[in-house]
């Protein structure tokens, strides 16, 4: 446990300080988020951020010294770096959608060779597509749910503790799951000092896909042999239930309207939509980090009940989001797209 938090603390360090390098040098080179009539933000801002996230990540996680794991961190990490450039490409110069997901399928590829993968199934092809589906729409996700200051980084902060918790709770205990959730908790945490509305940077698609990327990965990571499979792959959906819920609503409401949901940007995601209902900004994240939580509240319950159980409650839980999406798409305004 000394362990862990000494990562955490690391993390923490290493991004409050690498963000201070990184505002002070995508202003001097110009990789900054120039407002469009969809933002929020009224001047440039700054767009380094995720190279921040990434170098405290991999700071932290160079502490790492299990051998047994070296392999599959190494893996993970060669994936995270490639999806991370990939956004840097896409802040600094731009890259169409179709480019980006070429892109994500890459870093996928290179989980897969690494050794991570989803064990779900009896046929290694039908894992490996699992697994690259997984990967893409959680890295989409967390890319679609930076749309307000502190809201993607917060969101992935909470999901990460959660996941840091699960890998504690579990026996046996999940080391590596555990190590990189910290990395990742101490790595956004230091961010948001400075990204909290008003943020005065942003983490950019080179943070946002990392994020997502790592996400995905601590999910396919973590282990529950104590319960079934089906069971187990319950909790990580549980613990990402938000950014899916985004992501799923802005799909459904753009094919509604005849619009590309990749290619068209818009303020029709739940943040805004609770802006709509007549939240400001900061208490629209906020409640996106209470519903965060109540999700992944839901996940760690996953884990301690039983088969059936488990079924009556994600039953419930599906249910619960689906009257939501329609309730919103239906009666709250979804703003106008770009």
């Amino acid at each position: 446990m000394i362990h862990i938090v000494f990562i955490l603390i690391t993390a923490l360090s290493f991004s409050i300080i690498s963000t201070i390098v990184a505002r002070w040098a995508a202003l001097r080179i110009g990789v900054v988020s120039v407002p469009r009539p969809r933002d929020i933000h009224l001047t440039p801002v700054p767009l380094l951020g995720g190279v921040a996230i990434y170098t405290a990540f991999v700071a932290a996680s160079l502490l790492f010294n299990e051998r047994a794991y070296l392999r599959e961190l190494f893996g993970i990490l060669a994936g995270a770096t490639f999806v991370a450039l990939v956004g840097l490409v896409d802040d600094r110069w731009g890259l169409n959608a179709s480019l980006k997901l070429v892109g994500q399928l890459v870093a996928g590829g290179i989980l897969l060779l690494g050794g991570t993968q989803i064990q779900l199934f009896a046929q290694p092809w039908l894992n490996g597509l699992l697994t690259l589906f997984w990967v893409v729409g959680i890295t989409n996700a967390l890319n679609f749910l930076d749309n307000m200051d502190g809201l993607s980084g917060g969101v992935a902060t909470i999901a990460a503790a959660f996941f840091l918790l699960l890998a504690a709770m579990n026996e046996p205990r999940q080391v590596l799951v555990g190590a990189m959730a910290a990395a990742l908790m101490g790595a956004c945490i230091g961010f948001l000092r400075y990204n909290l509305s008003p943020g005065t940077i942003f983490m950019g698609d080179a943070g946002s896909l990392f994020l997502g990327f790592m996400l995905a990965a601590l999910a396919i990571k973590l282990r529950f042999l104590s319960n079934i499979p089906l069971v187990t792959w319950m909790v990580p959906v549980c613990v990402l239930a938000l950014p899916i819920f985004d992501t799923t609503l802005v799909c459904v409401s753009r094919l509604r309207r005849n619009v590309n949901p990749f290619t068209t940007a818009g303020k029709d995601h739940l943040s805004h939509r609770l802006v709509a209902l007549g939240m400001t900004r900061r208490e629209a994240v906020l409640t996106c980090y209470l519903l965060a939580g109540a999700c992944g509240m839901v996940g760690v319950y996953m884990t301690q009940a039983r088969p059936y159980e488990a079924y009556v409650v994600g039953s419930f839980f599906v249910i619960t989001l689906l009257v939501a999406l329609i309730w919103l798409e239906h009666y709250c305004p979804a703003g106008v797209r770009r």
